[in-house]
């Protein structure tokens, strides 16, 4: 999160000092949960784009759980912004190229809408923390 973080000596977690990180933490749950969640009714269209939002919600919490750790270095905030956008752009060659990318069958898809606006947030939160450590 920033380049103090607090931590009791010799644990494993440490909260992050700055309060952005806490939205970090918060985005990148609801987008990783939503996911998982979304792999339920992507296993209908395809096995493999199941898989695929399965390993994308392991992700994002995975890197939460990371980022709570002590092993967290200030250049993996840049890895979770590359992340974060890259999962935003991966909606639309599967969905479409426009707005019709939040759509499912004729209806907003929240979930999409959700996802993609967590992970945007997610990678403003990074890419300020990355530069609040410089």
């Amino acid at each position: 999160m920033c380049a103090q973080r607090t931590t009791a000596s010799g644990t494993l977690f440490e909260r992050p000092s700055n309060p952005i990180g806490y939205v970090a933490i918060l985005m990148a749950l609801i987008t990783g949960v939503l996911h998982l969640i979304a792999s339920t009714n992507a296993i209908e269209m395809s096995v493999v784009l199941a898989i695929l939002f399965v390993l994308n919600g392991v992700g994002f919490i995975g890197g939460t759980i990371l980022y709570v750790t002590r092993y967290w270095q200030p250049w993996l905030f840049i890895v979770a912004a590359i992340y974060a956008v890259v999962t935003i752009l991966a909606l639309f060659p599967v969905q479409g190229w426009g707005v019709e990318a939040f759509y499912m069958q004729g209806s907003l898809n929240p979930i999409a809408v959700i996802t993609k606006a967590a992970e945007g947030v997610l990678a403003v939160c990074a890419l300020s923390l990355y530069f609040s450590t410089r």
